[in-house]
């Protein structure tokens, strides 16, 4: 990684531009960031001679015109480092190695047996050294928390872990010896979904997560918008309906008390007596059971109400529901979409809506990508 440190703004662009969207000519590249085929040359000769980058055959052309052609278009060598991500829960940690972009190669997950940070980085520390056996190019350390990340490095608060003011970014480089970036984990979501998912290519976007909480995160001008409370109370104070379900971790009938799997869960044990688990309560709303249906329905119409809101105040392309808790739209999709509708204006364009069923390993990925973004690319996101 050294060798390709520290890249110039210009070559920075250069590079970012063909990580998300290459492999692309240098005509093509010279358009997109308005430059003059001399300043495209001068940006791009050192990412080539460092192995960043890489002239590859133009699709469609016959090998024998392929060969040596001056305006081959120029790649990402996505293999020439590897990248670990960590999502750490409350009871496990999932790790991933990916390419430059952002391709899953391998999976590791350890469950979490206690919170002492040291102890957790020790786990990290273990994880990275077998991940490292297999794959010795690695380039750094992404690590996404459910919390109050300050600095991308000091986890300043994460009720999940029990945490504050926890130094994790040197906990962890003390023991690996790798550069380290943490972030909000949410934030790390959509970064990734931005540079490679789908928000790809977008100006206004947004992704809003369902699980053990509610996160939500907002990409302007193709950047996410950070915020200093950031996964510090969303859809906690957000009241979707004041008579609603009062539960722990939340206001009376705010969206985590009505949609965050913890509080479903709580509603039925508090109404039935019994413990289950969300997947069990989804299938018997599915099959008619009064009280699952009840929960379940009362949860998509509160969802229907939050993207609605979100669609009219930020105006996005398109919104992304992601997290474990998305299974709601396979039962109630047809619920949360006539609610949408209830509180749009008639004329208003459709809300471009995707559901994307993820696991701990999206987040992990996400984490990965901070850790391309700032280790390697220099990348301002902040």
């Amino acid at each position: 990684m050294s060798s390709w440190l520290p890249l110039s703004p210009g070559e920075r662009s250069v590079a970012i531009e063909i990580l998300v969207h290459g492999p692309l000519s240098r005509t093509e590249l010279a358009r997109r960031l308005d430059l003059s085929q001399g300043s495209l040359t001068r940006l791009t000769k050192p990412l080539i001679e460092s192995g960043l980058l890489v002239e590859v055959p133009e699709a469609g052309a016959p090998a024998e015109v392929r060969q040596g052609r001056p305006s081959q278009p120029l790649d990402i060598v996505a293999e020439s480092r590897a990248f670990l991500g960590f999502k750490i829960t409350d009871d496990m940690v999932y790790g991933v190695v990916t390419t430059l972009r952002s391709d899953v190669v391998a999976r590791l997950d350890r469950p979490l047996t206690g919170h002492d940070p040291a102890a957790v980085a020790d786990l990290l520390a273990q994880m990275t050294a077998e991940l490292a056996a297999r794959h010795p190019a690695l380039a750094g350390i992404g690590i996404g928390v459910g919390g109050l990340v300050r600095e991308r490095a000091v986890v300043g608060e994460s009720p999940f872990l029990q945490w504050r003011d926890v130094p994790l970014a040197d906990l962890v480089r003390e023991r690996t010896g790798l550069p380290v970036v943490v972030e909000n984990d949410v934030a790390a979501l959509v970064e990734a979904e931005t540079w490679f998912g789908a928000g790809r290519g977008l100006d206004r976007f947004v992704v809003l997560t369902i699980g053990a909480g509610i996160g939500y995160g907002l990409v302007l001008g193709g950047r996410r918008v950070p915020y200093a409370e950031e996964d510090r109370g969303f859809g906690r104070h957000l009241i979707i309906n004041p008579h609603g379900p009062l539960t722990p971790n939340g206001e009376r009938g705010s969206a985590v008390s009505l949609l965050a799997i913890p509080s479903i869960r709580y509603q039925i044990r508090a109404a039935t007596g019994r413990d289950a688990t969300y997947e069990e309560i989804l299938a018997g709303a599915a099959a008619g059971e009064p009280m699952a249906s009840r929960v379940i329905g009362e949860a998509a119409r509160a969802l229907g109400t939050l993207v609605a809101q979100i669609a009219n105040f930020a105006m996005p392309q398109k919104i992304l529901l992601a997290g474990e808790g998305v299974g709601l739209m396979d039962v109630a999709g047809d619920a949360v979409r006539e609610t949408i509708a209830d509180h749009r204006h008639p004329l208003a364009d459709p809300v471009g809506l995707e559901t994307k069923v993820s696991d701990f390993h999206d987040w992990a990925r996400g984490a990965a990508v901070l850790a391309i973004q700032v280790l390697v690319l220099g990348a301002d996101r902040a």
